[in-house]
């Protein structure tokens, strides 16, 4: 019960804080490298706790498509940059979500490649 609610902790926050610095993108980059990379930290760190205790075995391939989605749309950051006025906020967001979703997808993924290493061959 109390991993569940660290779980659900830790998905919130690492949420709020991709958003709330995707809204803080430029001062960010701006004053430090270093406070982007601690924040890139924080959510990856977030992730695999996401990872670990929230996403069960019988959730995992709505969670892995989900994830891969996410993850290709930080591709377009720099067509999502060009967007008038929230563009740049935008961009950032989404690569924070992409920071904070790609270990837990690992963490996942490696959870199912596990799984399927232990069933047996199937005789014919």
């Amino acid at each position: 019960m109390a991993y569940e609610k660290i779980g659900g902790w830790a998905f919130l926050i690492g949420v709020v804080i991709s958003v709330l610095t995707g809204f803080a993108a430029a001062p960010i980059t701006a004053a430090s490298s270093a406070v982007a990379g601690y924040i890139t930290l924080a959510l990856v760190l977030l992730g695999l706790v996401v990872g670990f205790i929230n996403i069960a075995t019988k959730d995992s391939n709505e969670f892995l498509i989900a994830a891969i989605a996410v993850i290709l749309l930080s591709s377009a950051k720099p067509n999502l940059e060009v967007i008038p006025v929230i563009g740049v906020f935008v961009a950032h967001m989404v690569v924070n979500v992409s920071a904070f979703v790609a270990p837990a997808a690992l963490v996942v993924g490696l959870k199912v490649i596990a799984l399927l290493g232990k069933k047996p061959a199937v005789k014919k």
